[in-house]
C-alpha cells in the first residue's frame, strides 16, 4: 500500500444558517480574514487549513452529548490559559456546555450550537 497522500487538506466546511455571522464569531476565536458571499465564507488565518461556513437552509444544531443529532465534527482551539480563553469566547457569544468530560479541555457551543473545544497548550 502506498503512503503517498492523494492531496492535502485545505478547508474544513461547517454547515450553518448564516455563514458570514458564524465566520465573524470564529474570526474572534482564531483570527483571520473572512472572504466570501452569503452562501459560503472562508476564514483564512494564515495556516495550512482554513475553515469555511456554508449556508444550510434546513440546518439544525447538534445535540451534544447525544445521538439524536450527533455533532459529527468539532474544532479544537489551543489556548495558553483556559480561564482567559473561556472569558473571551463567552464574551464573543459562545455558551459553555453543561457536560465537561475532561480537565485539559473545555467544551463550548458556538452561537448556532456547534460544539468546539478550548484545549490547554
Amino acid at each position: 500500500m502506498s503512503t503517498t497522500a492523494v492531496g492535502r487538506l485545505g478547508v474544513v466546511a461547517i454547515d450553518c444558517p448564516e455563514p458570514r455571522v458564524l465566520a465573524e464569531f470564529y474570526r474572534g476565536v482564531v483570527g483571520g480574514e473572512p472572504k466570501g458571499d452569503d452562501d459560503w465564507v472562508t476564514l483564512h488565518n494564515g495556516g495550512d487549513v482554513s475553515v469555511a461556513f456554508q449556508r444550510a437552509e434546513e440546518w439544525a444544531p447538534p445535540v451534544w452529548p447525544g445521538a439524536e443529532r450527533p455533532q459529527q465534527a468539532h474544532l479544537d482551539v489551543y489556548v495558553p490559559d483556559l480561564d482567559e480563553g473561556e472569558r473571551r469566547v463567552l464574551a464573543l457569544g459562545a455558551r459553555k456546555a453543561e457536560v465537561q468530560p475532561g480537565t485539559t479541555f473545555r467544551v463550548y457551543l458556538d452561537p448556532v450550537g456547534h460544539p468546539f473545544c478550548l484545549c490547554a497548550e
